[in-house]
Order: structure tokens, then sequence, then C-alpha cells
């Protein structure tokens, strides 16, 4: 069955950010992902794993302003220092959280260059990020994102995060696939997810349109879990999305695969 994870940067929003794990854990969700933990301490945040019974899944690097439009620095030539310190300050973090992998954001193409100077930052970032990663038993992913959302985003589509990979070559960078994301850029979820299986290390989920939860739009989750368990995809679905009224009000879709 498959494993879904509370997104408490989405979900729970009508609680405070540190009481959502105990409000995800009392909806019966076993693991937790969220944006980034960095303004909370290390230990505090594994003692509410620890005292709800929670997993930490995924958290990303440090993006930079994210609060004034930023959405990575990855593929930043002009920022390489600042994300191999966020590169350190990620590993701590994970390590102590016990978060297995972790997400690097390519970020917003910058005006003034060109997409072969992106690429090569960013190939070159992920090269230094991921034998650190490695060393610490993390693994490092990368995550394509629509660009109706979040218009000039860098890494769009599974074929260009396919040639990073590749252009990279390290054992330790691997997919993260949204499949809401990648619904509006590029579509058949079910056969992408299969012929690139053996890439992807942790999956998201949100309907199209409106990113809600699954029964509100157009993707077929039903059919989707099934067949991702049949294919064999052994990692977590982190549920990443807005809910279209109260979190509680809208957690029924769960209750086949989350409920005991």
């Amino acid at each position: 069955m498959v494993k879904l994870a509370a997104n408490l940067s989405m979900m729970f929003n009508e609680f405070e950010f540190l009481d959502r794990f105990s409000k995800a854990s009392e909806s019966g969700f076993k693991g937790v992902e969220y944006l980034f933990p960095y303004d909370y301490g290390k230990d505090h945040l594994l003692n509410l794993l620890g005292e709800n019974g929670l997993v930490q899944v995924l958290h990303n690097l440090p993006a930079g302003d994210w609060d004034s439009g930023e959405r990575g620095i990855a593929c930043h030539p002009d920022r390489v220092g600042e994300f191999k310190e966020g590169v350190e300050l990620a590993v701590e973090y994970a390590s102590t959280l016990g978060c297995p992998q972790v997400n690097c954001l390519a970020g917003i193409l910058p005006g003034d260059i060109g997409e072969g100077e992106a690429h090569k930052t960013f190939v070159d970032n992920l090269r230094y990020a991921a034998p650190i990663f490695k060393n610490k038993g993390i693994k490092l992913i990368i995550e394509s994102i629509n660009t109706i959302d979040m218009p000039g985003f860098f890494l769009n589509n599974t074929e260009q995060a396919k040639g990073i990979l590749s252009d990279v070559g390290s054992d330790n960078l691997s997919l993260q696939y949204d499949m809401y994301h990648m619904q509006i850029m590029e579509g058949d979820l079910a056969r992408t997810v299969e012929s690139n299986l053996k890439d992807i290390s942790h999956m998201q989920l949100a309907d199209n349109p409106g990113r809600h939860e699954p029964g509100t739009g157009e993707i077929n989750y039903d059919f989707l879990f099934q067949f991702i368990d049949e294919i064999g995809y052994e990692g977590w679905i982190g549920c990443e999305y807005i809910p279209a009224a109260t979190t509680l009000e809208g957690l029924s879709w769960i209750d086949p695969y989350i409920k005991t």
C-alpha cells in the first residue's frame, strides 16, 4: 500500500506550525515533510517527531529568500557560495532529524544569464553536494516544477531532469516526481512513472486544477495509487496540496490508504 506523508507546509494550516505534527499523527499519518526546518531548533523538531510517532521523509535545501519570491538558488552562478553554505546546514538538519533525503530546488532562471550557464551551474552544484550527502547516508533529489504556478522555474519537465541526472553522474542523485506539476507540464503520469521508476526516490501529489486534495480534479489517484503499488514503488508520496476547505474537512480521501 502507498505510504502517504503529510506536507506540513500546506496541510493543517488551521494550526500553528509546531502543532501540525500532532494533528498529522492524530489523522493517521506516519510520515511528514515540509519546505524548510531551519527556523526551528533541530532537537525540538526531533522531539516533536518522536512524541508523535512520525518520521521525517523530506525537506528542502535552503532556497534563498522564499518570502521575496526566490524559489531556489542552485542554478544561479552568483550564489554558489551561498548554495554551499546551505548544503552544510541541510546536512546538519537532515542528519539530526533522520531525514533520508533532501530536495534541491533549481530556482527561477535569472534574467541576465542563458539556459546553458544555468544548466552548468546547477550540474556543478549538484556534483558538489551529492557526495557530501552520500557521506551522511542522505539521498539528494531534484524536482521539476510547472511554469504556470512558478513562471521561469529552470527545471520543469522529466526529460530535462533525466538529462541533469546523466550530466551529474552521481549514484546519490535521483528524482522527486510531483504528479501535480507534471500533470500540468506533460501528463501521461502512469507511463512516465513506470519508465523512470529506478530514478524516482520520492513523489508528491495534488489534484489539478486548483492544487487541492485528490478527488477534486482531473487526476485519477485511485488508479495511480494501485498502479504505483503494482510496479513496485516503495518510497513515500508527500501530500503537497492546498486543502479546498480545512484540512480535516477534506481528509476522507485518505481513509482507504492510511486508516487502520
